[in-house]
């Protein structure tokens, strides 16, 4: 998700609904949308779909309106949706940010060429630390799902040098790491990535958990 504030549309996105309706019928069309995008902001996921639908249909070349959607049913698990509105979205402007998620919902439909694919297309364009992080955490684990544990494991080994400041992508990278290196048995690499999290931050997900079921 981008960090703009709740309920407020880009600029560029109210040029293009002005651009293509009435004064009136856009300004109440960007309210609706600043609503539906207030309400995904707000974890309300089924009031933001329900509230951009009409839109998708009045608004089909406004990339922001499947965004909205494509996210809202993605947090819903409705992957076909998600993955078809987030196609839209990338068809008419290029957001880096949104490339994780729809490999995501393609790893959900366990289309594994279609995951492979959109992180080739990650890659190419270097992103932001953290959309590469969500990128690689994806990829791994769909790799652990198509019975590939070895790789997935390689894949996130490649990040587990501690950088000069710890970030949440970091300890989202870690996690991966610290869970597909428990699920091959590996106990000591697994309990070695739970603690390192843990030292950064004792509150992630069920580290605590998890070093309890390890006897750590």
């Amino acid at each position: 998700r981008s960090s703009r504030e709740p309920a407020q549309i880009d600029p560029e996105v109210v040029a293009e609904i002005e651009a293509a309706l009435t004064p009136e019928r856009a300004k109440r069309l960007t309210e609706r949308l600043a609503s539906a995008s207030a309400a995904l902001d707000r974890e309300r996921f089924e009031e933001a779909r329900r509230m951009v639908t009409p839109l998708t249909r009045e608004l089909p070349h406004v990339a922001a309106v499947h965004e909205v959607s494509g996210l809202a049913s993605y947090r819903l698990g409705r992957w076909k949706q998600a993955a078809q509105s987030l196609e839209l979205a990338r068809q008419l402007h290029k957001d880096p940010a949104l490339l994780p998620v729809l490999a995501d919902c393609y790893r959900a439909l366990r289309r594994w060429h279609d995951v492979d694919a959109v992180w080739d297309e990650i890659k190419a364009i270097s992103p932001p630390h953290d959309v590469m992080a969500e990128g690689r955490i994806v990829v791994a684990n769909s790799l652990a799902e198509r019975g590939d544990l070895k790789a997935a494991i390689t894949m996130m080994r490649s990040v587990s040098q501690p950088p000069k400041r710890v970030r949440d992508h970091h300890l989202r990278q870690w996690y991966v790491l610290a869970d597909l290196s428990d699920r091959a048995g590996d106990t000591i690499n697994a309990t070695r990535w739970f603690r390192e999290i843990s030292r950064h931050d004792p509150a992630f997900a069920d580290v605590s958990e998890r070093l309890r079921a390890l006897g750590r």
